[in-house]
């Protein structure tokens, strides 16, 4: 499984299976051992790590700048044969390293001088799980903008509101749709503070107890664009908890994007949104069929969300310090986990841009099952009435209307059996019919967060303005690793 490997003692490289050597090279377990065909995914960020270590070398004097550019221009060479040349190995770092040695000699074994696999492994998968990370970010942000986009048409599409799947009270598609992108904003912040704990350097912990050569850990560290480094040499080793934070994070953003699809599987079969035929497909036999089918699978990548937490968290359980090779099998649950609720996200954005709200069919629909009750209730708490025995009307009336909604008349008969006299001694007839009515229920609801327009508008403003600045924050660190790269470029062209 990618990236990860037993101990190393952190010098010299040896010729022939480079690291385990013929003592080490036979029997069945060597193919279980090995990960190297599933390093695929690390093979960029490894060649980067060596180059980075390589060029810090050298300018510590730590190896002669001739070997240095002999052992660089030699991973230029595997970088452009590319993974699949690579020779066979128990993982792709001691496959490139092989491959260094057979282009450079010996002295190409110098490349792993002060250094483990088990401080080169956790960085190349830290190195990696950034861009993973700034993707599942990006695609929370650009689901964000789906959902404002389309609120923004719909801020007086009056719609129903539910609980427990029940009619419950008259809202707006636009307030709807930006409830979902406030669950999305705070995924987002999840995502980018996980970042930034994966975003520092573990080179220079060696197997766990650090190096007795002179490195410069932070010049590694800036090197490769991580802000900083992990300080405990042991924590920077065995520490897997970037893992489970960051797979938590994506976990939980997978759950809010499945209640989402949850909905819009729900709404289309009332008929309350239609979906682009893009993100529905039709039955084998019935041809008047449309199946909300990509939904119903990014609701269920949740599952995998979950299951690949639950995965790693189990395997993380009660390790002993420092370097065990279970964390072998953690690795994997964070790259399938990244990649499905990545694309998960960019199809439920795809989803919302493309759909249709049908207004008056919404309309319709919002008053249904005495939606507007709530709205009564207030209007006689306001003028006096207890909130408790203005909602003891309101349930005498539902219950008489049987699920219908009772008309003003009916509504004052019941007011006068419990209050002993008219409702309209409390609230005028006008202010009743007009509570009575979807559009004006959700026109009263203005407080700061509510359905009326003027609040979903200024919540829009709002949440403009917090999806610029995250996708402003987010610009900045991709910026600052495309820089990083381009010094250690130049670095290690100064040697080759």
């Amino acid at each position: 499984m990618p990236g990860e490997e037993a101990s190393d003692d952190g010098g010299d490289g040896d010729a022939g299976s480079v690291v385990r050597r013929d003592r080490f090279s036979g029997g069945p377990a060597r193919g279980f051992l090995s990960s190297l065909a599933a390093d695929e995914r690390i093979f960029d960020a490894d060649l980067a790590v060596d180059r980075a270590h390589v060029v810090m070398l050298a300018e510590q004097g730590i190896v002669d700048d001739g070997v240095a550019g002999g052992i660089l221009t030699a991973l230029d060479d595997v970088e452009a044969a590319g993974h699949g040349a690579l020779p066979d190995g128990e993982d792709v770092h001691e496959a490139i390293e092989t491959a260094v040695i057979d282009r450079v000699g010996p002295d190409g074994g110098r490349m792993h001088t002060a250094r483990s696999r088990n401080d080169e492994v956790a960085a190349c998968i830290r190195y990696r799980l950034r861009e993973d990370l700034q993707d599942a970010a990006e695609a929370t942000v650009a689901l964000r903008e789906a959902l404002l986009d389309a609120a923004a048409d719909h801020v007086d599409t009056v719609m129903p509101g539910y609980t427990h799947l029940q009619p419950a009270q008259p809202t707006t598609v636009a307030h709807y749709l930006a409830s979902y992108e406030s669950a999305v904003a705070r995924d987002t912040a999840r995502l980018l503070e996980a970042y930034d704990r994966v975003n520092r350097s573990p080179l220079g912990a060696a197997a766990f107890a650090g190096t007795p050569f002179d490195v410069d850990r932070e010049r590694t560290a800036e090197l490769l664009g991580f802000n900083g480094v992990v300080d405990n040499s042991m924590d920077a080793a065995a520490g897997r908890d970037f893992l489970a934070e960051s797979t938590a994070a994506l976990a939980t953003h997978a759950v809010t994007v499945s209640g989402l699809a949850e909905d819009l599987v729900v709404f289309a079969n009332k008929g309350y949104v239609d979906l682009d035929d893009a993100y529905a497909s039709t039955s084998s036999i019935m041809p008047q069929k449309v199946n909300p089918d990509s939904l119903e699978l990014v609701r269920a990548v949740a599952g995998d969300a979950v299951g690949g937490l639950s995965g790693l968290l189990t395997t993380l359980k009660g390790l002993p310090r420092a370097y065990n090779r279970d964390l072998q099998r953690a690795t994997p649950h964070v790259w399938e986990t990244v990649d499905a609720v990545t694309e998960a996200t960019a199809v439920a954005a795809g989803a919302v841009g493309t759909a249709e709200w049908p207004a008056e069919t919404l309309e319709a629909a919002a008053g249904e099952g005495f939606s507007t009750a709530t709205g009564v209730a207030d209007a006689l708490a306001m003028a006096g009435v207890p909130f408790r025995t203005a909602h003891e009307v309101l349930a005498a009336a539902a219950e008489r209307a049987d699920g219908g909604t009772p008309d003003v008349d009916a509504l004052d008969a019941v007011a006068t059996d419990v209050l002993g006299e008219s409702l309209f001694e409390y609230v005028p007839r006008e202010r009743i019919e007009a509570v009575l009515d979807p559009r004006e229920s959700v026109a009263s609801r203005d407080s700061a967060g509510g359905p009326a327009p003027e609040a979903v508008a200024a919540h829009l403003d709002a949440a403009e303005a917090g999806i610029d600045a995250d996708a402003a924050a987010l610009a900045d660190r991709r910026d600052a690793l495309e820089d990083a790269a381009g010094a250690l470029e130049r670095e290690v062209a100064s040697y080759v």
